[in-house]
C-alpha cells in the first residue's frame, strides 16, 4: 500500500504529460493529413523536373 503514494502520482505524471504531447500535435497540425503522405509516396507519378 505504501508503493501507492509514489506510483499514483507518477502515472498522473505521466499521464499529463502525454496529454501534452498530443494537444501540442494537434495544436501544430500534426494530424492533418494523415493518408495524403501515404498516397503520394506510394504513387508512380515521378517528374523529371521538380516544379519550381
Amino acid at each position: 500500500m505504501e508503493m501507492l503514494v509514489y506510483l499514483i502520482p507518477a502515472s498522473l505524471l505521466l499521464g499529463g504529460v502525454g496529454l501534452a504531447a498530443f494537444l501540442w500535435a494537434l495544436r501544430n497540425r500534426q494530424f492533418e493529413d494523415p493518408d495524403g503522405d501515404g498516397q503520394r509516396f506510394l504513387s508512380d507519378d515521378w517528374d523529371d523536373r521538380p516544379k519550381p
